[in-house]
């Protein structure tokens, strides 16, 4: 018993009818790194507050979970709350909605009784460069690396000087670019390293687990399926669930996907021409920052290029401006007349009116094509299937949606105006591994079967691999390398493309 850090025993967590977690047992031993994987809706999350000692409220709890001989679940709250100021550290996916906005990063990194001096050389452990300036940042001034390493910071910054005896990391590593994912990934280990930490690291990336994790636990529909040395379950999965996850993956280490259909001409639909952008500087106004660099790039008639490097490289903000929502400082921007470019954004929930039903929302734009009226109901319909959606989900809203179905439905509001370019900007980096994959060959499917040119921006090469014919490099603000897929894969020129390939997580590093 003493070397188990957590002992979870027959846990339960309903609402209602259902069952969120269905009777886990679970432990986790001292200087352990272990992976709990799944899609999304599998339980993970909700094990993982409950280990944390803050169940979901209005749940009906089960079971016991033991840190320190305290109960997390039923014990008194007063232990319960020493247990997680001075035993435990959380880390969640999205470290702008988890950091106080109205709080310095070190005042946050040291929230737990630590000294200014002490925050300092956590942030510096924990790889912030020039700690002792952003010690005294606002976390929009960080980028979003740098406010997940600030979290991990605030996770292990305790009093006394010792990190937590386990650290429970939910998604950490989601939308990350690979160079920043991978120095997450090595930060965790490094703790473990020198301070023994335990660790349970919820993720639905395979890869990222493969990278870490001595264990991993396999969890869907609120029950764990299979668990194992890391090694065993990714070479030897014996749970059809687990056979599913790793086949659904898209991996670097993957086959080629796209390939160039008779679509494909030397006319472009879209052609950008040394395309400059400048934003001002905050409280500098006659200042501005340079974050495109004569960009050039042009897209064919049923060809899909994809934009790649990693976050503040300038991909997306080139996309906005080939969009028409950006107007861009110098250059020129050319397309078909009929190209009528749409963006398909990131957070497909977040771009989708909330309170409309989606079929109204296609409808709406089906109007702005110049549909009449009476043959927008079969249309949207159209649309909806065309996407692999139930023409009757044209009567849910947003919220009634899985991720994936709001992906989905985004991308058929897009289609309403028949465009002949469609820009994708990070359509996948938020789904689960196996919506992931089916958003991507939706893309290429539709690329195939209709025509329609993407320009596709992505930070994962493992899904450029799947669905580009062409590939260009981006980093800060300039396009340093740009060829077709295969030669850029197997034989990078430049140094950063190199770099990219060399971080991007994949399965078959696992021997």
């Amino acid at each position: 018993m003493s070397n188990i850090v957590a002992r979870i025993s027959g846990l339960t967590v309903g609402f209602g009818d259902k069952r969120a977690v269905d009777g886990v047992d679970l432990q986790i031993r001292a200087g352990e790194i272990v992976a709990l994987v799944g899609e999304s809706g599998s339980g993970k999350t909700v094990l993982g507050s409950c280990l944390l000692g803050i169940p979901p409220a209005h749940a009906q709890i089960g079971g016991t979970i033991d840190i320190d001989g305290v109960d997390m679940l039923h014990g008194p709250e007063k232990a319960r709350h020493h247990v997680r100021r001075h035993r435990l550290g959380a880390v969640f996916q999205d470290p702008l909605t988890s950091l106080d906005p109205t709080m310095k990063a070190g005042a946050q990194v040291c929230e737990r009784g630590a000294s200014d001096e002490r925050g300092v050389a956590v942030m510096a452990e924990c790889g912030v460069p020039e700690p002792e300036a952003r010690f005294h940042y606002w976390p929009h001034q960080l980028s979003g690396g740098l406010r997940q390493r600030v979290s991990i910071a605030g996770a292990i910054a305790t009093d006394p000087e010792e990190a937590p005896a386990l650290i429970v990391a939910d998604e950490p590593t989601t939308a990350l670019d690979v160079s920043v994912q991978a120095t997450v990934v090595a930060l965790f280990a490094r703790l473990r390293e020198q301070h023994g930490c335990s660790v349970l690291l919820i993720t639905h990336d395979l890869g990222v687990a493969a990278q870490i994790a001595d264990r991993i636990v396999v969890m869907s529909a609120g029950r764990i399926r299979e668990q194992g040395p890391a090694r065993k379950v990714l070479r030897s999965p014996e749970h059809p669930y687990t056979r599913q996850l790793l086949a659904s993956r898209l991996d670097i280490a993957g086959p080629f996907g796209a390939a160039e259909t008779s679509f494909a001409t030397a006319n472009p639909v879209l052609r950008l021409r040394n395309i400059t952008k400048d934003f001002p500087v905050p409280h500098h106004r006659r200042e501005s920052r340079r974050v495109l660099h004569g960009v050039s790039l042009d897209l064919a008639e049923g060809e899909s290029v994809a934009l790649v490097g990693e976050s503040g490289s300038g991909k997306s903000t080139l996309l906005r401006i080939a969009a028409g929502l950006e107007p861009a400082t110098g250059g020129t921007i050319g397309s078909e007349a009929d190209a009528r470019p749409q963006l398909i954004f990131q957070d497909a929930r977040a771009s989708l009116t909330p309170w409309m039903p989606v079929g109204a929302q296609i409808a709406e734009r089906l109007a702005l094509a110049g549909v009449a009226r009476s043959d927008r109901p079969g249309r949207v319909a159209e649309l909806l299937e065309q996407v692999g959606l139930d023409p009757a989900v044209a009567r849910s809203r947003p919220r009634q949606m899985s991720g994936g179905q709001c992906q989905r439905a985004a991308i058929a509001r897009a289609l309403a105006s028949s465009p002949r370019v469609l820009l994708c900007d990070e359509p996948v980096s938020a789904l689960d591994a196996t919506l992931a994959t089916q958003v991507v060959e939706l893309l290429d499917n539709l690329r195939r079967t209709t025509g329609v040119a993407l320009l596709l921006v992505t930070h994962d090469l493992a899904v450029a691999k799947r669905i580009a014919g062409r590939i260009a490099v981006m980093t800060e603000g300039r396009i340093v390398e740009e060829g077709e897929v295969r030669r850029v894969f197997e034989a990078p020129e430049h140094a950063y493309t190199k770099s990219l390939l060399a971080a991007s997580p994949s399965l078959a590093a696992v021997s």
